[in-house]
C-alpha cells in the first residue's frame, strides 16, 4: 500500500489544535474548575433596593387599613421580640408609627421549605426607602432609588385658565402651578386672558421606568398680550434661579417695612387681647407705631384693589403685587396723591399716611401680607432674590438661554 507523505503533518496539525482548544478550555474555568461561557459571566446579579435577590422570594405588597407593622410581619413569622426590637429603633432613621395605608412595602426572604425573612422593605416615598435586615444582628438603614430625568415639552392655548389648558392638553397639571410660581412677578395668573399661549421644556421624572412627578422647568415662554415673556433656568455660584432673555431675574424683592417706625406696638398672633373691644382675637398683621403723618410706602409694584374706608380699619389702602402675594394698609389719616381703585403703584411709592382712624387707640399702622390669600406673619416673610445674572456669567447665560429660546420655538403650540 502506497504511504501518504502528509500524513505525520496531519497529524502534528490535530494534535496542536486539541492542546489550544484544551488551553481555552482551562482559561474559561473558574475557581472551582466548572467551565463558565462568556454569556453566563456577562449576567449581572439581580439587584433590588441595594440586595442581591437572586435566590431569594421578594413578596411586594401594600400597607392596608388598620395594619401596623407587627400585623405584617407576624403573618411571615417573625418573633415579637424581634419585632419590638424594630418599632423601638431610632425614630430619625424609621418611625414605625408613620407607616401609612397604601405605601408599598416587600418581605425578601428564603426559597426554602420553611422560609425565613432576610429584609423587611417598606417604601416612604416614591424615592426613598428603608431596609430592615434581621438576617443576624438588628440593622437599619436608608436608602434611594435612582430618577431618573427625561426632557419633556408641552404647549397650549389658554380658554379659560392654565390649569384647565393643562388637563385638556394631557400635560401633568402641577406644572401650571410651577409657571405661576416662575411667573408670579410678570404675568397675573388670574388676569390670563383667552388666546394667550405657553410652551415650556421641564424634566419628568422616572423611577423604575414609572412617572412619579415633575422635576425642574429648563425653559418657558408664556405668551400674554401678544408680548412672549422668556425664563430660563440658570446655575451660578451653586444657586439656580430663572432669569428672563436679557439676564434680569424673575424675581421681585419686598421693602423690610412700609414706613419708618418708632416700635412693632403689637405682633402677628391668632389671639390678641384687641385694645379698643376688650376680648381676644386674631390679630393678623403687625401694627408699627409712629408719628401721625408718617409717610407709608407700598413695599413692591402692584396694583391697587381697595382704598377707602373700613369700619374697623378706617382709611384702608389693599395692593394685589401678583397672583401670589398681597399686602394691606390700614388706620391712614388720608391716602397718598392719586391712590385710588386700579391704579398701579410702584416699589416705594407713597400710598397714605400713619393716623388713628377707624378701631385705634393712638397713630399705628396695621401692615397686613398675604400669600395665596392666606395670611402669614409680614415680620417672617423671607423677600426672594432679585439679583440678575452676574456680569462673570453673563456671556455664558446668553449662550445658554439663546440655545434654550431657539429649542422652545421649535416647540408647535397646541391650540
Amino acid at each position: 500500500m502506497k504511504k501518504n507523505k502528509w500524513l505525520p503533518e496531519l497529524l502534528i496539525l490535530v494534535a496542536l489544535t486539541i492542546i489550544f482548544i484544551a488551553a481555552g478550555v482551562m482559561l474559561q474555568k473558574g475557581d472551582n474548575g466548572i467551565q463558565m461561557s462568556t454569556a453566563e459571566e456577562a449576567v449581572p446579579p439581580r439587584m433590588e433596593y441595594g440586595i442581591i435577590v437572586d435566590s431569594l422570594e421578594v413578596i411586594r405588597d401594600k400597607v392596608k387599613r388598620n395594619e401596623f407593622l407587627a400585623d405584617i410581619l407576624l403573618k411571615y413569622d417573625v418573633d415579637y421580640n424581634l419585632i419590638d426590637e424594630i418599632a423601638r429603633s431610632p425614630r430619625s432613621v424609621f418611625d414605625v408609627r408613620k407607616i401609612r395605608v397604601g405605601y408599598p412595602y416587600s418581605v425578601i426572604r428564603t426559597l426554602d421549605s420553611l422560609p425565613q425573612v432576610y429584609y423587611f422593605v417598606y417604601e416612604q416615598s416614591a424615592t426613598e426607602y428603608v431596609v430592615v435586615d434581621i438576617r443576624d444582628s438588628l440593622a437599619i438603614n436608608r436608602g434611594e432609588k435612582d430618577v431618573e430625568r427625561r426632557v419633556a415639552t408641552a404647549s397650549g392655548t389658554i380658554t379659560s385658565s392654565l390649569w384647565n389648558t393643562m388637563v385638556d392638553n394631557n400635560a401633568d397639571p402641577n406644572l401650571a402651578n410651577e409657571l405661576s410660581e416662575i411667573y408670579a412677578w410678570t404675568i397675573d395668573f388670574f388676569g390670563i386672558q383667552k388666546g394667550d399661549n405657553f410652551r415650556v421644556i421641564f424634566e419628568e421624572l422616572y423611577v423604575d421606568d414609572e412617572y412619579i412627578g415633575l422635576g425642574h422647568v429648563v425653559a418657558a415662554t408664556f405668551n400674554h398680550s401678544d408680548y412672549d415673556f422668556y425664563a430660563c433656568l440658570f446655575e451660578q455660584d451653586s444657586l439656580g434661579d430663572y432669569y428672563d432673555d436679557e439676564g434680569g431675574s424673575m424675581r421681585r424683592t419686598f421693602l423690610k417695612a412700609p414706613l419708618r417706625y418708632r416700635r412693632v406696638s403689637s405682633g402677628f398672633s391668632y389671639s390678641r387681647m384687641h385694645p379698643v373691644l376688650k376680648y381676644r382675637r386674631p390679630h393678623l398683621g403687625v401694627d408699627y407705631a409712629a408719628a401721625a403723618g408718617t409717610p407709608v410706602q407700598a413695599v413692591g409694584d402692584g396694583v391697587v384693589t381697595f382704598a377707602a374706608w373700613t369700619d374697623q380699619g378706617g382709611y384702608t389702602v389693599r395692593i394685589k403685587h401678583n397672583g401670589t402675594y398681597s399686602t394691606s394698609y390700614c388706620h391712614f389719616s388720608g391716602f397718598g396723591k392719586g391712590i385710588k381703585q386700579g391704579v398701579h403703584v410702584k416699589q416705594g411709592q407713597v400710598i397714605g399716611y400713619v393716623g388713628t382712624t377707624g378701631l385705634s387707640t393712638g397713630p399705628h399702622l396695621d401692615f397686613r401680607f398675604y400669600r395665596n390669600g392666606k395670611a402669614i406673619d409680614p415680620l417672617k416673610v423671607k423677600s426672594p432674590p432679585a439679583k440678575p445674572v452676574d456680569s462673570a456669567y453673563y456671556n455664558e447665560y446668553r449662550v445658554h438661554c439663546d440655545s434654550l429660546i431657539r429649542e422652545l420655538d421649535k416647540v408647535e403650540v397646541i391650540l
